[in-house]
Formats: structure tokens, sequence, C-alpha cells
């Protein structure tokens, strides 16, 4: 089998490919590239499963980024065991093939308990007094402590939230070269998110990010460098491409109003009571899923959504069914935004009741993704003043939490998860390999066969 690697470069299209990524243009003139027609939802987690099953999220069952676990009755969001996977991955069906072959995972998702010989993710420690102390999960264990001891802790902080940077995609990138210089691996899975940041806060705005492009063009050259010398087959890929947006939809708000949705108070402060409500949204960027405990209600709520501005379609049924998305994890009704639209989770209608974990960093609390956790409010010029104070006063052992997250949707100018109009902005499959046998535009689900494909020769 071919030694191979494929780096995730997220949110990398045709249309931010040029002068400010100098060493990713000549890589994409000197190989072979193709279009990829995202999955939908075009969000991380459903666009990483369907690439390594071949299938689809009605089959794989990541339907995406989080979704309401109905035995529960709860929402959950960026969980890390690889057994909610569904179906085979590609490393399960080349170890089948070759007993000599290994796979490395560098911070694709799921990446917890698999079956891969080698994972590294983000694993934070929650400490009992609350704080929240960067670290990495491994296998094998020892790799963490190898990993942290030559790099340095993982930069967590700037991997998500306002303080994000280059600091954590270099980070993952250093760790691929030295997993790979440990354990010689067949297939290097990488993650680069750092494209993802900036380009949800200010959309393609290249004044504004490229700086993100410069920097990300350096990471990927220093990768590949390093293993053209050990005569690899070469991949850069995308996810989804992040497009422009201006307009907010709370769909949460109009459910609300209108007597679907179950809300508790808890100490002056609103929850969504997901299992009282009779329907209530799932946000995840241009795409929600809309669970019903009254069945009864389908229509009425279906004609609901079609009214709201933005909204482009309300799937149901067979459409469900021809989205590729008939699971059971899905739901009974699924949103897809226009192009100028996103999802917010929000439910609250006054910023007052509005629950504490809305003003923090807390991927794991809030029902629905929320992209506004890369933000400060940029009218508060003394925000990382604020910041510094809390730091030290939990470094002193005082409870305090960073309560700075705006409340305001607008701030937000990208997002993705819908199919764009223009294939500029489609995802990208790049390949140092010329006689690899793709064409110029591809399904996301041939990505499992294409690279199946580079390896096994």
């Amino acid at each position: 089998m071919k030694k191979t690697v494929v780096i995730n470069v997220v949110g990398l299209t045709q249309r931010l490919i040029g002068e400010h990524t100098p060493f990713i243009e000549s890589f994409l003139k000197k190989g072979k590239s193709a279009y990829i027609h995202p999955v939908v939802p075009a969000v991380t987690c459903s666009a990483q499963s369907t690439y390594l099953t071949g299938t689809l999220p009605s089959e794989h069952g990541i339907v995406g980024n989080g979704w309401y676990f109905k035995d529960e009755c709860e929402v959950k969001f960026w969980r890390q065991s690889n057994k909610l996977v569904q179906s085979e991955k590609i490393w399960e069906k080349l170890q089948k093939m070759d007993p000599h072959f290994t796979c490395a995972n560098l911070f694709w998702w799921y990446n917890m308990y698999s079956t891969a010989d080698f994972a590294v993710t983000p694993r934070p420690n929650y400490l009992a007094d609350g704080r929240k102390i960067p670290d990495i999960y491994s296998h094998p264990a020892e790799l963490r402590d190898t990993l942290q001891t030559e790099l340095g802790q993982f930069p967590l902080f700037n991997f998500w939230g306002p303080k994000t940077s280059i600091k954590a995609s270099k980070w993952i990138a250093d760790a691929a070269i030295r997993t790979d210089q440990i354990h010689n691996p067949t297939l290097s899975l990488v993650y680069l998110p750092h494209l993802d940041y900036n380009l949800q806060r200010h959309g393609i705005d290249f004044q504004k990010i490229k700086k993100d492009l410069k920097d990300i063009d350096a990471v990927v050259q220093e990768l590949v460098e390093h293993f053209q010398k050990r005569d690899t087959n070469i991949i850069l890929l995308s996810e989804y491409g992040i497009t422009d947006v201006k307009n907010p939809i709370h769909l949460n708000r109009i459910l609300r109003s209108k007597g679907f949705l179950a809300i508790r108070v808890e100490r002056g402060l609103e929850l969504l009571d997901a299992g009282a409500s009779r329907a209530f949204a799932v946000a995840d960027h241009q795409i929600a899923h809309v669970y019903l405990n009254d069945p009864s209600a389908k229509l009425e709520v279906k004609a609901l959504l079609e009214t709201v501005s933005g909204v482009e379609k309300v799937l149901s049924g067979e459409e469900i069914r021809a989205a590729g998305l008939n699971h059971d994890r899905c739901g009974d009704l699924v949103l897809l935004a226009d192009a100028d639209s996103w999802f917010t989770y929000y439910f609250w209608f006054d910023d007052a009741k509005a629950p504490d974990y809305a003003r923090m960093v807390d991927i794991h609390k809030k029902p629905g993704y929320d992209p506004v956790e890369m933000m400060t409010d940029p009218k508060d010029s003394m925000v990382m003043a604020k910041v510094g104070g809390k730091l030290l006063k939990k470094k002193l052992g005082f409870r305090t939490v960073l309560d700075i997250i705006p409340l305001d949707a607008t701030l937000i100018k990208g997002s993705h998860g819908r199919v764009p109009e223009d294939k500029a902005d489609y995802p990208i499959f790049i390949s140092n390999d010329t006689t690899a046998d793709f064409k110029d535009e591809i399904e996301a689900t041939d990505v499992f066969g294409i690279l199946e494909g580079h390896i096994v020769k």
C-alpha cells in the first residue's frame, strides 16, 4: 500500500486560492483537482463522516455536529466517541485488506475509542472548581505525553473561542509530523481548522482574512514538504466553503412565540426544555433540525416555518429521504437557510434572562451551534483587561466565569451548511498524484473511493 496523507484545510475553496496562498496555488497547479459537491449538511462532523465512510448521513448517522438524543431528551453537540459513526471507516476496510496497514487520525472528529491505530484529539480537563485545562486524548495513551512534552501543551484556547489563532493548526501540524516520525502510519488524517475562524467572523473579506490565508499556507507547506521527503501521496481537501451571510434567524424564538417551545426558569434565567417542548429547533449553521414531541403539530409547524424570511426550504418525509438524511437522529423537519441567512440557537426574548452559558464558550451546554463564541463585544475596549482579571482570580482560587461572549448574532458574517450557488465556494480536492482517477467534480461520497485508490497500489 502507498503511504498517503490527507490534509483537511477547513474552509479552503477555489475562490480563496491565489496571491495570499502561493504554496497551495503551486500545489494545485502541479497536481490534479476537483470540486466536491458538498454533503448536506455541509458541516464538520457530517462531511468528515461522509468522506471516511463513503456513505450519506442516512447510513452513517451523523446528521450534523449535534442532534437531539431522543432517549435522553437532550440536545448534544460535539460528542467524541467514534462508535456514533455507524458505517465502516476507510481504515477498517484497509486493515482487513492488509494487516500491515496503519492509520493516524490527527484531530478529525469522532476520534475517541475508534479502531484507528493512532489518534490525537482535543480533550480538556474539567476540574471540580470549574476550571477548564487544555489537554488532549491520544491512543496509545503515551503519545499524549510525548507530544505535549516535545511541542508544549495543546493550545486549546487558540483552537476555539475569542483567542483562536494559527497556533492551534500549527500545533496539530507539528503533532502530525512527530506522529509520522514515530509511527510511520500508512494513512495520516490531519485537520487544520484555522480558516474557519475569521471566515465566520468576517466573511470573504480579503483585507481581513489575507493574513489567515498566508498563515495557513505556511503550515500546509511545512506539512507537504515533510511528507514529500517520505514519498507520500498528498491530498489537500476541505469539508465546505464559507460564504457571506447577513441575516441570523432565531427559529426557537419563532416557535416560542407560537407556544411550541417549553421554557424552564432557574435562578431567574431561562433554559430550553427540549423534552417538554411540542416542537424545537436544533440550529447548526445554515441547517436546522426541528424535532416534534407532538407529531400532530407537524403541518402547523411546517406552515409556520415556511413563512419565515431567510428559510429557503423546509424538508419533510420523502424530501428528507432524497436529501440523504433519513435517519432516526434526523429532525422531523429539516430547514435550509437561503444564501444570506443562518440559524441561531437563541430562544430567549430578553437578554437579561438568557442562560448563563450564553455568554460563555460552552459548546456542550448550548442546544445548538454558536459561532458568536469566537467574538467579544467590539464596543467594549476593556474586554481583554476583564479577561485578564478573571483569569487572575481563577489562579488565586476564586470562583469566576468568563462571561464575555456577546449576544449579538449580527456580528457573524460568514456561514456554511447548504450547497453554495457558485462552485468557486465548493469544498475542494487536490492531489499530487496526477494519474489518480477522478473527475473534475465529485460527490462527497466519492472521496472514500478516491482515497482508497491513492492507498491501494
